[in-house]
Parts: structure tokens; sequence; C-alpha cells
């Protein structure tokens, strides 16, 4: 019985080594595969804390010299970031304040290159979106009409679009197109009804324009 035993086991020896023979670099290297991109992933993770870490640091430092209205200390602060870390959100929040800080003493080419870059790089749709309207602002002060439109037509998130609409209507009326002014201030008097100050300013834009949304809303919902 012993010796049935020891062949049987023999018998399953072979089998094993068989099977390692025949499978055992491809069990190894799927094994090298995926302790690999676990040691990657646990590695990209530690990297993206200290990137964040360190840029959170750079942030606070563009923060505070923008609110001392030092520039220069601004400008070196930002591009430092731009530099070192181009893709976390610390540096797109950092270029809205360096834009603001920038038109403010009257650098406004950089103040736009400034919003662009975020446009073009931010990782948040947040962040795309506030630079875009910011931007448009700037070319609406600059005369750029149809560059601002054409900022603007692009889609921005729903707590936006009321901005989005007052920002087109002001354009149009800078292009005296009254017609398409009202109607966009119209579209921004509707989107803008959790936000009751800043409702009241474009419907008095709209006063102006001889327009009263209240009554025309009134007019819209009898019928």
């Amino acid at each position: 019985m012993a010796k049935a035993l020891d062949l049987e086991e023999q018998e399953q020896l072979d089998q094993i080594k068989h099977f390692w023979q025949k499978y055992g670099n491809l069990i190894t290297w799927v094994l090298i595969v995926i302790l690999g991109a676990y040691a990657a992933w646990n590695g990209y993770q530690y990297w993206q804390r200290d990137q964040a870490a360190k840029a959170a640091v750079l942030f606070d430092e563009v923060e505070r010299a923008a609110s001392s209205n030092d520039l220069a200390r601004v400008q070196r602060s930002f591009a430092d970031m731009k530099d070192r870390f181009p893709k976390t959100l610390f540096a797109h929040q950092a270029a809205l304040i360096a834009a603001k800080s920038l038109h403010a003493n009257g650098k406004t080419d950089e103040a736009r290159a400034s919003l662009k870059w975020v446009i073009d790089g931010a990782p948040d749709s947040a962040y795309r979106d506030i630079a875009r309207l910011r931007l448009a602002g700037l070319l609406l002060d600059a005369g750029a009409h149809d560059e601002a439109l054409s900022l603007l037509a692009q889609p921005v998130a729903a707590s936006l679009m009321g901005l989005s609409y007052d920002l087109q209507g002001d354009i149009r009326m800078s292009k005296k197109q009254n017609a398409e002014a009202t109607s966009a201030y119209r579209n921004a008097w509707q989107a803008l009804v959790d936000q009751g100050d800043y409702r009241r300013i474009v419907e008095a834009k709209l006063n102006a324009l001889g327009v009263d949304p209240q009554v025309s809303e009134s007019a819209g919902n009898a019928k």
C-alpha cells in the first residue's frame, strides 16, 4: 500500500514538473507584470501626493504675493509652479490668481497668457470654464469682441451659464447689437434665479434696454 502511495505521489510530482516546465516562464512573467504594475501604482500615488504637497507650498506663496500686491514675487512663484508642477490643480488655481494680479497691475498680455494656459491644460473643467469667462472679459475690455464671443460659445457648467450669458450681453451691447444683447440678458436673468443680487444687476441692464423681465415672464406664464 505504501508503494502505491509513493508511486501516486511521484506521478503527481512529475505532472507538476511537466506543468511548470511548460507554463513556468509564463506564470513568472505574469507575476512580474502584476507585481510591477502594483509597485508602479503605489509609486505613482506617492509621487502624486508628494507633488501636491510641494505644489501647495508654492500656491501659498503665489497667494500671499498676490495679497500683498508683490507682482514680481507672483510672477516668480507662478513661473516656478508652471515649471515644476504643471499638471497639479494647485498650479492652475495659482494661474487664476496670478492672472488677476497681473491684470490689476497692467500686465494684460501676461494675464491672458495665464488664463489661456488654464484653458488649454487644466485637468478640472471648472477651472477651464472660469478661465474662459475671465479671458472673455479681458478680450471685451480690449475690444476683441468676436474672439470673446467665440470663447463664450463653448459650453460651461450650469452654475456658470448665467455669468456667460451676462457677459455675452455686455459684448453685444459693445457691438451695439441691442436685440442680441436683450436676448442674452434674458437668458442670464433666467439662469441666475438663485443669485438674487447678480440677477438684479442683469435686470437693471434689461430695464435700460426698455425690457422688464418680470413682466415678460408673467406674460409668458399667463399663456
